[in-house]
């Protein structure tokens, strides 16, 4: 009866002892992210983000990543990545996205971060995209022992170095793009048409320098000839009053 006890008694053991290696293995993120200095506050740090290929019949063309606080898009660029591949600055992250890789090959590229924020751990929510549309959301924050289905990529980072402090911030974090041109509700002050202005100033709207002297002299004359003709007949009524006298 003891060996009988004996041997029975490893078994709820090791079942046991596997039950609590499944509970505490952490899920496999389907998007990994790496760094050779993961500390607080470290500057220039490269980090590399790995997605992997999940689909037997289209490539990855493209990965988004959402950037945890206190990162901007204007700390990221580029340094390695899929021929043809290219980084853009979003609002909240970038996205690194070209042709398609090959079926089955996994998405790996590089970005340099300007400075890390004072974090115990950053989480990069990432979405992938395939060839023929399929969508992979990995943005799940993994919370104690459980294992979201679609984890986020996370960085566990070292206590900040004695000293170290942030940097100023890039020149464009935070800068709002300016807003597309609009037609102005505000009416515009024009000229008014020919027909609407006064005679005179048509008139002279239509002449040059030239068309302005030739007012001047036909005004000129306009005034001297009644003046010539009036002086004409006081004189011819002088004579005539003189004769009859």
């Amino acid at each position: 009866m003891r060996d009988s006890g004996a041997g029975a008694a490893p078994a709820p053991r090791a079942l046991a002892l596997t039950a609590v290696l499944v509970s505490a293995a952490p899920a496999l993120a389907h998007v990994e992210v790496e760094s050779e200095t993961p500390q607080a506050l470290a500057e220039n740090v490269s980090l590399t983000f790995e997605a992997e290929a999940e689909s037997d019949s289209a490539g990855i063309t493209e990965t988004r990543v959402i950037l945890p606080e206190g990162i901007s898009p204007a700390d990221i660029t580029l340094q390695g990545q899929p021929k043809g591949w290219k980084l853009k600055a979003g609002s909240d992250g970038f996205t690194v996205g070209g042709p398609p890789v090959a079926v089955g090959t996994n998405a790996v590229f590089k970005v340099k971060v300007r400075q890390l924020p004072d974090a115990d751990e950053l989480v990069f929510k990432t979405i992938e995209t395939y060839s023929d549309g399929k969508v992979s959301r990995w943005i799940e924050i993994p919370t104690g022992n459980t294992g979201p289905e679609q984890p986020a990529p996370v960085l566990e980072l070292k206590a900040a170095a004695p000293g170290a402090r942030p940097i100023a911030p890039s020149p464009d974090a935070g800068a709002t793009p300016a807003p597309d041109p609009s037609p102005s509700t505000t009416p515009s002050t024009t000229s008014a048409a020919p027909s609407e202005q006064a005679p005179e100033a048509t008139e002279a709207a239509g002449k040059g320098d030239g068309g302005g002297r030739t007012g001047l002299v036909v005004t000129g004359v306009a005034v001297v000839v009644p003046a010539a003709a009036g002086g004409a007949w006081w004189l011819l009524r002088r004579r005539s009053g003189s004769s009859r006298s």
